[in-house]
């Protein structure tokens, strides 16, 4: 594992927390929903006789107990790639990391947030930013026992 796959992860672990929570709200508003008799007339052989909001409730509960285990995965794996940007001795590349991988900012954000113009340019394709960022990540020593998602 790079050092870039191993910071990215805690970015890609957010986006999967944020679709479960969107999907955890679908599902109360289906919950709550109201759905219309049906006034056929039906056979069945076995009947269910739980309400039907019940499934959606079930599927909620399964549902936040993911989110729970992977916010605390996140925590950790968060908690970690602090510790292990913090050994990189270059102040502005160490911010260059924080800004990127601990607070998931754009490129555009950390360079204001550093007062580095994203048009200060050493050759045609590389800004301030993105040569502290690549030097930065030559500088990470990942964890002996780093947390894999």
């Amino acid at each position: 594992m790079t050092a870039k796959e191993y910071l990215s992860q805690a970015y890609r672990l957010d986006q999967r927390i944020d679709s479960n929570i969107a999907e955890i709200t679908r599902l109360r508003e289906m919950a709550c929903g109201i759905s219309s008799p049906s006034w056929e007339e039906k056979v069945q052989t076995s009947r269910n006789t739980d309400a039907p909001f019940v499934r959606c409730l079930e599927k909620i509960m399964d549902l936040e107990k993911v989110v729970n285990s992977e916010i605390d995965t996140l925590v950790d794996l968060k908690r970690q790639i602090r510790t292990t940007v913090d050994t990189v001795a270059n102040v502005n590349e160490r911010m260059v990391l924080r800004y990127r991988y601990i607070h998931n900012m754009t490129w555009e954000q950390i360079g204001d947030e550093l007062h580095a113009d994203r048009t200060t340019v050493l050759n045609a394709d590389e800004s301030t930013i993105r040569r502290w960022h690549k030097a930065a990540l030559s500088a990470v020593v990942l964890p002996t026992d780093p947390i894999r998602i």
